[in-house]
């Protein structure tokens, strides 16, 4: 399996996640969540591996439709997880007794054809992700610049693919990089101070560290570009170089405000005051970015 994005998305079923990732424009579901979501086994990696002897032992073809994928887990890390795709978890579900597995059959053909959709039309997706943040409670300043912030994400990365740049921790060093010249710090540096854990950084972030971020990454890819880099060595150094585009304006707003762009509040915790407060800078940073 070739997987064309790093993250791990979540869907949700009846109160459950379900750990997925996209590999050939086909949702991979990881099978343990399936079975959680199904049964409420307090041990569903048991039952999964109970159900498996017992599969093979009825003659079942389906590991032929089983592949892993790195998925995030609870302690924030990544493990190879048993997985399988649409038709794969439907095979499962037959195998498994629970009133919840019809409601589940629904819940699924609906995600794929979800994705179906979205690969027809892209803003599809984009309308999903708006709705999702609405009911999270985000403004639609702050989802507006949090859509657009994801765009530029994906220009990057898929110039960084086009440069030579194949594995996940070779683009998780660039990040870094692009991150320690924008804010002096690295990702996880920058998540510590927020006291984040498993959260995404740039859902916490408020409107002004969105701002620069994007700079930085946009700055990146234009600067990867103009000098036609290649190779892991030769991107740090056009990211570092993006990065202090956006870290240079960052200080620069801060000495003529006499404020700090990056806080440790999560941007949902933000008092009323304080973002009021920080309104005049984010004119500024308005400017900045145009």
């Amino acid at each position: 399996m070739t997987e064309e994005k790093e993250d791990t998305h979540i869907a949700i079923f009846n109160g459950r996640a379900i750990r997925r990732k996209l590999v050939e424009n086909k949702w991979y579901f990881s099978i343990v969540d399936v079975i959680r979501a199904l049964t409420n086994s307090i041990r569903p990696r048991k039952y999964w591996f109970d159900l498996k002897i017992k599969l093979a032992e009825e003659g079942s073809e389906l590991s032929a439709k089983i592949g892993q994928l790195k998925f995030i887990s609870v302690d924030g890390k990544s493990y190879l997880t048993d997985c399988a795709d649409t038709e794969g978890i439907f095979r499962i579900i037959q195998s498994i007794p629970s009133k919840k597995a019809e409601p589940f059959k629904r819940w699924l053909a609906k995600v794929g054809y979800e994705r179906i959709q979205e690969i027809e039309n892209p803003e599809l997706a984009q309308e999903r992700m708006k709705k999702l943040y609405e009911l999270k409670g985000y403004s639609k300043e702050w989802i507006e610049k949090r859509l657009r912030g994801i765009a530029i994400r994906q220009e990057l990365t898929d110039e960084w693919k086009n440069r030579g740049i194949k594995q996940e921790i070779e683009f998780a060093i660039l990040t870094n990089e692009i991150s320690k010249a924008t804010f002096g710090k690295t990702i996880e540096e920058y998540k510590q101070f927020k006291k984040l854990k498993r959260e995404n950084l740039r859902d916490h972030m408020d409107d002004l560290e969105l701002i620069f971020t994007m700079l930085g990454e946009a700055a990146t890819t234009r600067i990867a570009k103009s000098k036609d880099v290649n190779g892991l060595e030769e991107n740090k150094i056009a990211a570092k170089q993006g990065g202090e585009v956006a870290g240079n304006a960052r200080k620069e707003l801060e000495e003529k405000t006499g404020e700090n762009v990056v806080t440790e509040d999560n941007f949902l915790g933000i008092p009323e005051k304080l973002k009021k407060k920080r309104n005049k800078m984010l004119e500024n940073a308005e400017i900045i970015s145009a």
